[in-house]
């Protein structure tokens, strides 16, 4: 399978730190997150090409990275291709659906196979084997997380599922959540459901929050859902990048 990180946001709310640096290359315990994100898919077998959606403002500095991660001795075998969507403001970008469809379209061998779409400013304390084996035996995936509280999960896409952890229910911040399970950016799509993307944007839905086309999929074909354990930070605000600096340094020593 093919993995496609999400990378060609502006990041306007972490304004200073993402004036001139790309989310995912802000560093973490000492590593970009992207190189976090990266240490857990790639101990997925059989992974064929990481696909890299960025922008024009950062696409050399995703070459740059990618280059010199796979310099690493253990990682010559990943190969890297960067897409660079053109956009150079928050003003024209195309949003995470409409790049994942530019990649689509861009990029035709991806459409043979299945594909993990994950955003790369998201932190996971564990491999993501689990999910990749999932994957194998299904045709949609997105992969939830439990917040615990009914309050916090307003800030996402909250989600029900049935006994077998299919989506019965989906909505993107919720004013009265029916559970505390957040639907969170890391997804798996299998070359039947790629072709979605473009139907879904040429109904005129809106291109940006990559879990909006999930919310519009469930409704067409059972979605199922995988629980991340372990700890997940989505990378939003200064608040949460301190807080992954102090629980991934305890994770890396």
């Amino acid at each position: 399978m093919n993995v496609l990180i999400l990378a060609a946001g502006y990041a306007t709310r972490l304004y200073p730190l993402t004036l001139n640096n790309a989310k995912p290359l802000l560093e973490v315990a000492g590593k970009p997150i992207i190189e976090w994100v990266m240490d857990n898919l790639e101990k997925i077998p059989d992974l064929e090409t990481i696909y890299i959606v960025t922008n024009d403002k950062f696409a050399a500095d995703f070459h740059a990275w990618a280059d010199a991660y796979q310099d690493q001795d253990r990682h010559p075998h990943l190969k890297f291709k960067i897409i660079n969507d053109g956009s150079t403001s928050d003003d024209d970008k195309l949003g995470a659906i409409g790049d994942i469809n530019l990649v689509l379209t861009r990029e035709s061998d991806i459409l043979h196979s299945g594909l993990i779409v994950v955003a790369g400013d998201n932190l996971f304390s564990e491999p993501l084997t689990g999910f990749a084996e999932l994957a194998k035996k299904s045709e949609a995936i997105v992969a939830v997380y439990d917040v615990g509280n009914l309050e916090t999960i307003k800030k996402y896409g909250n989600i029900t599922v049935d006994s077998e952890g299919i989506i019965t229910h989906f909505e993107e911040k919720p004013e009265k959540p029916k559970s505390t399970l957040a639907a969170i950016a890391l997804y798996y799509y299998s070359r039947n459901v790629l072709p979605l993307f473009r139907t879904y944007l040429a109904a005129g839905n809106n291109p940006d929050q990559p879990g909006r086309f999930v919310q519009w999929l469930y409704a067409r074909m059972p979605v199922k859902t995988f629980q991340i354990k372990g700890k997940w930070l989505d990378i939003g605000s200064k608040e949460t990048l301190e807080e992954a600096n102090k629980i991934f340094a305890k994770i890396r020593t």
